[in-house]
C-alpha cells in the first residue's frame, strides 16, 4: 500500500507564478484597450453580429457616435514658419537675393513695416515699349518665386511705366503697364512657379513715379515692375483700393 504524502499548507508554488503571469497579460491587454481608437461603428457591427451567433434578438440601443469632420485643405500650400514681422521677413529676403546674386537686378525695399516690394527695373524683364518678356528674364522670375513661395506671404504683381507715350500709338501708358504686369503673372501661371490663389496683377502706367520725370535717368527709375509682398492683410490695401486683375 502507497504510503500517503503530506502536502505543505499553502497553494503549490507555480500557482503563484502562473498567477504572476496571468496578471501581467490582463495589464497588458488593459494598457492595449485603453490606447485603442475604438471605432464605434465597427464595435456596434461586432456586438450585433455576436448578438445573432447566440441567438438573441433583444434590440440594441444605439451607440451614440460623431463623425469627426476634418478641415478643408488650403488652397495653396506653403512651408509653415512661425509669425515674424515685415522686417524678419525683408532681411531674410536680401539675404535670399544676395545668395542667389540677384541683388544688382532685384531691389528689395521695406515700406512702413507692412510692405515688402522688390523692384525690378523694366529693361531686365521687357525690351522698350513691349509687353512681350525676354526669354533671359525667365531665370529671374523663376529665382523670385522660389525666395518668396515658402513664405505665408502674397504677391501683388504691379506695372509701372512714364510719362512718355508708347512709340506707334496703339497702347497708353496704362495699358502698358496692365499688359506688363499680367504677362508676368501668365509667366507664373504657365510654368506652376507661384501659386495662383497668392497674387494678383494691377497696372498704375505713369501715375506712381518714385522719382520725378525730369530726366532720362528719373525716368528709367520710373519704368519698372514692383512685387509687392504683404503677410499682415490681403492683397490691394494700399492707401487707395485697387482691383486686382486676374490672369
Amino acid at each position: 500500500m502507497a504510503k500517503e504524502q503530506s502536502c505543505p499548507p499553502g497553494l503549490p508554488m507555480w500557482m503563484a507564478t502562473y498567477s504572476d503571469l496571468v496578471t501581467l497579460l490582463l495589464t497588458f491587454f488593459v494598457l492595449l484597450l485603453s490606447m485603442a481608437n475604438m471605432d464605434p461603428i465597427r464595435f456596434l457591427q461586432a456586438k450585433t453580429s455576436i448578438k445573432e451567433t447566440l441567438g438573441s434578438n433583444t434590440p440594441i440601443a444605439p451607440v451614440p457616435f460623431t463623425i469627426p469632420i476634418m478641415p478643408s485643405p488650403p488652397k495653396s500650400k506653403f512651408t509653415p514658419i512661425p509669425h515674424q514681422g515685415a522686417n524678419q521677413y525683408f532681411k531674410r529676403i536680401q539675404s535670399d537675393l544676395e545668395l542667389a546674386k540677384l541683388d544688382a537686378q532685384v531691389e528689395a525695399l521695406l515700406k512702413d513695416n507692412d510692405s515688402i516690394i522688390l523692384r525690378i527695373n523694366d529693361s531686365v524683364l521687357f525690351e522698350a515699349g513691349k509687353a512681350t518678356l525676354d526669354p533671359t528674364s525667365h531665370p529671374i522670375l523663376r529665382k523670385i518665386a522660389d525666395i518668396v513661395r515658402p513664405l505665408p506671404m502674397t504677391m501683388r504683381i504691379e506695372g509701372h511705366t512714364d510719362h512718355t507715350p508708347v512709340a506707334g500709338g496703339r497702347m497708353t501708358n496704362w495699358d502698358l503697364s496692365v499688359a506688363r504686369s499680367v504677362a508676368v503673372m501668365g509667366f507664373y501661371q504657365r510654368s506652376e512657379s507661384f501659386p495662383m490663389d497668392r497674387m494678383s496683377a494691377a497696372g498704375y502706367g505713369d501715375t506712381r513715379p518714385v522719382a520725378a520725370n525730369t530726366s532720362p535717368e528719373n525716368m528709367a527709375i520710373n519704368r519698372r515692375v514692383d512685387f509687392i509682398l504683404r503677410s499682415d492683410r490681403p492683397v490691394g490695401g494700399d492707401d487707395k483700393p485697387t482691383t486686382p486683375i486676374p490672369f
